[in-house]
């Protein structure tokens, strides 16, 4: 698990006793929750399945099916993540598996490593379309941002900006490319000059609800913006 992923509460249905273990054991060892049964009567009340982040579900399973487990879970929590790992890998299985309700089919035997990179590109998909409290939304038409401490106004070049942070590999931005943005000279742009922009979307920033430290300066380098942010 990559240190910026949180942990994950996982729901974990599989009848094979070696299986469940092996796959339970090696979950838990990346930092995850794992609640791990045999079969789906064995699943607690539904009143405790908002606690799932996402539930790993076998398809032959003994008394009530996966895919008929699958549709249940989706019923009662519609924002659950659904991983189905079977041996049953036909065309018309696979289907039947979409159809109730799963975001992810694997075919057994699947390595680890591939159901732990499926497990963390489903949770941040998911995450996306249910943001927590940290995470600010920006609304570019609008030149709107909106976070947990209330919203700010922005200006067509702080909209700009922070639209080129959040598509940004590792929302960081070179001191160029901010100053061609800004449409300055880059032959002769100064750096006290882009500080004074960064100081004023700093502003903007913790009026939406974030800390001074959000946006931060690197050295010789340019800046970066160091929380979730999304464009809506």
């Amino acid at each position: 698990m990559n240190a910026l992923d949180p942990p994950l509460h996982l729901l974990l249905v599989e009848d094979n006793d070696d299986l469940r273990a092996a796959l339970s054991e090696a979950l838990a060892a990346q930092g995850h929750h794992v609640c791990s049964l045999d079969c789906a009567e064995a699943l607690p009340e539904s009143s405790t399945l908002s606690r799932f982040d996402i539930a790993v579900l076998d398809l032959n399973l003994p008394g009530e099916s996966g895919l008929s487990l699958a549709a249940r879970l989706r019923a009662v929590q519609p924002g659950i993540g659904i991983v189905m790992l079977t041996a049953r890998n036909s065309s018309p299985d696979v289907c039947r598996g979409y159809a109730s309700g799963a975001d992810i089919y694997l075919a057994k035997p699947v390595p680890m490593i591939e159901l732990m990179a499926a497990l963390t590109a489903l949770a941040r998909r998911l995450r996306l379309h249910d943001p927590d409290a940290s995470t600010l939304q920006l609304q570019p038409q609008a030149m709107r941002l909106l976070g947990a401490g209330g919203a700010a106004d922005l200006s067509a070049s702080e909209t700009k900006l922070l639209c080129a942070f959040a598509r940004a590999p590792q929302q960081q931005l070179e001191n160029w490319q901010i100053a061609d943005l800004l449409g300055m000279a880059l032959d002769s742009y100064n750096k006290a000059a882009l500080e004074l922009h960064m100081v004023r979307l700093r502003k903007k920033l913790q009026q939406a609800g974030t800390e001074p430290t959000s946006l931060k300066a690197v050295r010789g380098i340019g800046y970066k913006l160091g929380l979730r942010l999304l464009l809506v």
